[in-house]
């Protein structure tokens, strides 16, 4: 579902977002840019618990993070 919003944005603004966005896509572009900050992905959340309960696979992570920070700082 779909909802229309009115949103108020200087002519600037409109006139850019006419050029590089083009007309009938600047509702596409506007929600790629908010969606990460307000719509949670649960599913990314759930990989990466699954992920932290692999405890071979984070011993392997950590035992590379330090031997390359130890890299960084010669």
């Amino acid at each position: 579902m779909h909802r229309k919003l009115t949103i108020t944005v200087s002519d600037e603004v409109y006139r850019g977002l006419h050029h590089h966005v083009g007309r009938g896509e600047i509702s596409r572009f506007i929600e790629g840019l908010v969606r990460p900050y307000v719509v949670m992905d649960d599913t990314l959340e759930e990989e990466y618990r699954e992920a932290a309960r692999d405890k071979e696979a984070e011993r392997d992570a950590l035992e590379w993070i330090e031997a390359n920070v130890d890299e960084a700082l010669e």
